[in-house]
């Protein structure tokens, strides 16, 4: 998978996040988790984007750890979704999945970025 295929493998998962979010109920608490998940699942492309135009190696290791982060708070709120039965486990499994996957190829891309020498 190259950048192209990533960006836009992202792209598609912030708008997941988006359907998914508005499908959340107008109470406090899908107001709550709506908002904190539409920040951190629409995070995790742009700061791709923002990562594949670093000026070092060294930045593009630090962007990439931020893109991990917000995957990595998005699994939570999902979890928190799934948990407290806001929405079915069904309507939200593949995002999920989708979110493991786009932390794990960020975690393995940052550690083979982290042994170039370029800086």
């Amino acid at each position: 998978m190259d950048k192209d295929d990533l960006a836009k493998r992202t792209k598609q998962f912030a708008l997941r996040i988006m359907k998914l979010v508005d499908a959340l109920p107008n109470t406090s608490i899908g107001r709550a988790i709506g908002g904190q998940l539409v920040r951190c699942g629409t995070g995790v492309g742009s700061n791709y984007r923002a990562a594949c135009r670093s000026r070092s190696t060294k930045e593009f290791v630090s962007k990439l750890g931020t893109v991990l982060e917000e995957a990595d708070e998005s699994i939570y709120w999902i979890e928190l979704i799934i948990e407290g039965k806001v929405l079915p486990e069904k309507r939200v499994d593949s995002l999920v999945k989708e979110a493991k996957e786009i932390a794990s190829i960020m975690a393995k891309s940052r550690i083979t970025a982290s042994k170039r020498k370029d800086g």
